[in-house]
């Protein structure tokens, strides 16, 4: 594993030119999320091209991941899909049209609302997930393994788990 730590980065300059002009602000909040937002950016690229060779992009991933780790039947309703994956209810209609075309969901009424639906994972949405949980894994450990030790990686998770907890 590299443990160096990078000299100089983008997000340095930032707040040394924000220090020139501004030496009065604090950018220490600046340098931590402006790394946040990019190596998020940069990891979302690298993992849909992981996903890619599956027929999915991440947020098509998403929801196969999420009704996969839900456990046997597999099932979950619209509502609870949207409330996991925090996105619009049109924007899980369009994603559940395209991964039903493929056939990698099925959508069915739900027996105890007359009004709901029942989203089920089909057999072969499970094989496809379970295949690219590992490619994506497997972008996400080499990112990892190219900058820091697996102790390093673990404190930053628990950071990142602390910092988490007190902002949503």
């Amino acid at each position: 594993m590299n443990t160096q730590t990078p000299g100089h980065d983008a997000v340095d300059a930032i707040t040394d030119q924000w220090a020139a002009v501004r030496p009065d602000l604090d950018t220490l909040p600046m340098a931590v999320f402006g790394r946040i937002y990019r190596l998020s950016n940069a990891m979302r690229g690298r993992v849909d091209k992981a996903y890619a060779p599956y027929g999915m992009a991440l947020g098509e991933f998403d929801v196969l991941a999420t009704l996969r780790r839900s456990g046997e039947p597999y099932t979950l309703s619209p509502r609870e899909l949207t409330a996991t994956l925090m996105i619009t209810t049109g924007g899980m209609t369009g994603r559940l049209d395209k991964l039903e075309k493929a056939g990698l969901l099925t959508r069915s009424p739900d027996p105890n609302d007359r009004r709901g639906l029942r989203v089920t994972l089909s057999e072969r949405g499970k094989e496809l997930v379970d295949q690219a949980v590992g490619a994506g894994l497997a972008e996400q450990r080499a990112a990892l393994e190219a900058a820091l030790t697996d102790q390093e990686a673990d404190q930053l998770a628990g950071l990142l788990r602390k910092l988490l907890a007190t902002t949503v």
